[in-house]
């Protein structure tokens, strides 16, 4: 799963690398890519709107139950991130004409879980993942690929290990 927060878009592949499925998704009222310290623990009500945030990065995931019975998708128990069906919410909150506007920027309205529509959750991320952990990348909306995944500059020929002194591939 890829999670694309300046979009506010939700990319669910299967094992082969193919698409599954796509949808709009809710994310945390603030920008930011680090959750606070110990955000899990807290009451939600203690939580200020600029620590909102949906946290980058790359984490293992898995289905389970919260504490009302419904099914959710771990993304880090540890900092209570999860991926939902879209909750009610406060009416004023208007969450399910949010995941319709045509603007990211109405998407920002959650506590930092991620909130899908109900039949993208149980069509797609709900079978995608039963049986099994998958992997989930949120992508850096105000860090950079590299602070956030360790990732390294393709072109940096010391790490081109597939390609000889003339630039032709060599057989594995």
């Amino acid at each position: 799963m890829i999670i694309d927060k300046v979009n506010a878009r939700v990319f669910v592949f299967d094992a082969q690398g193919q698409l599954r499925g796509a949808a709009a998704a809710l994310l945390g009222l603030a920008v930011g890519d680090v959750a606070v310290p110990g955000l899990g623990t807290r009451k939600l009500s203690s939580i200020r709107p600029e620590e909102r945030v949906t946290q980058a990065g790359r984490f293992v995931a898995s289905l389970d139950r919260d504490i009302h019975g419904e099914e959710l998708l771990w993304v880090d128990y540890d900092s209570a991130l999860s991926l939902h069906r879209v909750v009610k919410g406060q009416p004023k909150d208007r969450r399910a004409e949010r995941l319709a506007s045509p603007s990211p920027l109405d998407n920002r309205i959650s506590f930092g879980c991620i909130n899908v529509p109900v039949h993208f959750y149980e069509k797609v991320v709900s079978p995608s993942f039963t049986g099994t952990n998958g992997i989930v990348y949120i992508l850096p909306e105000t860090r950079s690929a590299r602070e956030v995944f360790g990732s390294y500059d393709v072109q940096d020929p010391s790490r081109s290990q597939a390609s000889g002194p003339s630039g032709e591939a060599r057989a594995r």
